[in-house]
């Protein structure tokens, strides 16, 4: 059980909508003082401040920073996808991608990290299962993924010494206002699920919670690391399911 984080400040990016959301209601019900930082306001309730921050601007972060003060539980999840078959990719596209995937991560852990530097804390940045494989059509999110594990290897052994963990989760593929048009096609859910042991897709609090036992002291041993919440599709190669053994139904796969 993840231990209470009362006297915690938490900031989350990205915290409105999806995982970002999620984060922010599990980290407030445990009693952290919670900040979400995102370009609109958040839909529910999540027991959090809000401040207006585009992680694209540095001058946009540090002033989200200034109001919320040093926390101790960084949440970089602020992010994008776009499709786009690889041969027709706008350069437009890739930048805007990456300025909001990768180097928006860059500039808010840095941040971040300056101002938790006297006294230590946790960040914890949102990669992906694209951080290691080649999906079609998502040349620059499948970058901008892979380029957060680089990110999260070199902050946590330069920041180690300052007491700071850095650390990322991985979602395969979690049911979120960007994925709902995937979770609305059950062909194409059969289809991929074949391919996740457990059969299903996530939910945004399924992430949730393994982000923030990565925040707390629970993992306080685990720095650099990287802890995939795929429901084992990155653990699987040649499929799992079939219907001579069970069947697709009600959005996931069953034994039979």
């Amino acid at each position: 059980m993840i231990e209470a984080l009362t006297g915690k400040v938490a900031v989350v990016t990205g915290g409105a909508n999806g995982i970002g959301a999620a984060t922010a209601r599990l980290l407030a019900s445990k009693g952290a003082s919670v900040w979400v930082f995102d370009r609109e306001s958040p839909r529910e309730e999540a027991g959090a401040q809000y401040r207006s921050v585009d992680v694209t601007s540095r001058a946009s972060i540090e002033a989200g920073f200034a109001a919320s003060g040093a926390p101790d539980i960084l949440m970089v999840n602020a992010g994008i996808a776009g499709e786009e078959d690889f041969l027709d990719h706008t350069a437009d596209r890739w930048e805007r991608i990456l300025a909001i995937n990768l180097t928006g991560a860059f500039q808010t852990t840095q941040a971040g990290a300056r101002l938790m530097k006297p006294k230590g804390g946790a960040i914890v940045i949102t990669a992906s299962t694209n951080s290691y494989d080649g999906e079609a059509r998502l040349a620059a999110y499948n970058a901008s993924k892979a380029g957060l594990l680089g990110l999260i290897r070199t902050a946590a052994n330069e920041l180690g010494p300052h007491g700071i963990r850095v650390n990322a989760v991985c979602p395969g593929l979690i049911r979120t206002r960007l994925t709902e048009r995937h979770f609305s096609d059950p062909e194409l859910l059969r289809d991929y699920f074949r391919h996740i042991p457990l059969g299903r897709g996530g939910s945004p609090e399924e992430v949730a919670q393994a982000c923030v036992f990565l925040a707390s002291e629970e993992a306080s041993y685990i720095t650099g690391a990287t802890l995939f919440v795929d429901g084992g599709q990155m653990a699987s190669k040649f499929g799992v399911w079939n219907e001579d053994t069970a069947e697709f139904t009600g959005g996931r796969w069953r034994l039979r």
